[in-house]
């Protein structure tokens, strides 16, 4: 049996600043609905993902900001530090470590992303 793993809450503060900053990323903006006063559900998508996110308010009873170690992995590190900071996006230097290349970024509330180049397997 499959477990795949499709959503994961990320708590904030102001859904449409998030919403925006995350657009802005660039994640695709799948679903927003209101479903009562207390509940809006925004799901998004980082691009070739089959996993999204999940911010809102009655989503998480999380603090917001206090989600750390979200990964998203590319093929091209170099690529990815050109675009997201072509996109506006404050991003950490490119960083080479044993295991892969890293940048690092936050959201608006410190939601802490790494974007990863993996090193090959049989590197």
């Amino acid at each position: 049996m499959d477990f795949k793993l499709e959503l994961i809450a990320v708590p904030v503060s102001d859904v449409d600043r998030a919403k925006a900053f995350y657009v802005q990323v660039g994640f695709n903006a799948d679903h927003d609905h209101v479903v009562s006063d207390e509940i809006r559900f925004v799901q998004l998508t980082p691009p070739g993902s089959a996993c999204s996110i999940a911010i809102g308010k009655g989503v998480s009873d999380a603090a917001p900001g206090s989600v750390k170690g979200l990964q998203v992995v590319v093929t091209d590190i170099e690529a990815a530090h050109k675009e997201l900071t072509a996109r506006g996006i404050e991003v950490s230097e490119i960083q080479d470590m044993p295991w892969g290349s890293f940048v690092f970024f936050s959201d608006p509330d410190g939601n802490g992303w790494a974007v990863q180049q993996i090193v090959p397997r049989n590197a």
